[in-house]
């Protein structure tokens, strides 16, 4: 199977793993030539809060793919990989209701995404079989290889 397009998701609570995701998507996509999609995910309270912290005017059209490529997690995610040299875009969505991980599985697949990337927590040893809700419907749903980085 070759990757040309690999998709690592990002939520607010990732600012701890952006190393791990990037060293991961680093790893896999700099031998392949593979781009990369980065992907955050808002819902609707979670970008307002996004575009004043970001101070972009109220009554400005502000898609979620700029506000996305602002975030301070996603530009430290997107210097990493431009520092190894993997090309790189930034997608933005929000949920309006939708299940984050159902949203990024048909995101992965309007890029044609080869490969997804998706970071989680450990859990307590009677949960470790279960990954985060995102996590695990994104691996669920995906028509394509979702591959689980620890990030604690």
């Amino acid at each position: 199977m070759s990757l040309e397009t690999i998709l690592v998701t990002l939520d607010a609570d990732d600012s701890d793993a952006i190393e791990r995701l990037a060293e991961t998507a680093v790893d896999i996509a700099q031998p392949a030539g593979a781009q990369v999609v980065v992907a955050q995910v808002f819902s609707n309270g979670e970008y307002d809060k996004a575009r004043d912290r970001l101070q972009f005017d109220q009554d400005s059209e502000v898609s979620p793919d700029v506000v996305a490529e602002r975030m301070v997690g996603v530009r430290k995610l997107t210097e990493l990989l431009a520092e190894a040299g993997v090309e790189h875009q930034v997608r933005g969505r929000l949920t309006n209701g939708s299940d984050d991980g159902e949203l990024l599985a048909a995101l992965g697949e309007e890029h044609n995404v080869d490969l997804a990337i998706v970071g989680g927590r450990g859990r307590t040893p009677a949960g470790k079989a279960v990954f985060g809700s995102t996590a695990q419907t994104l691996m669920l749903t995906a028509g394509y290889p979702v591959t689980f980085v620890r990030t604690d």
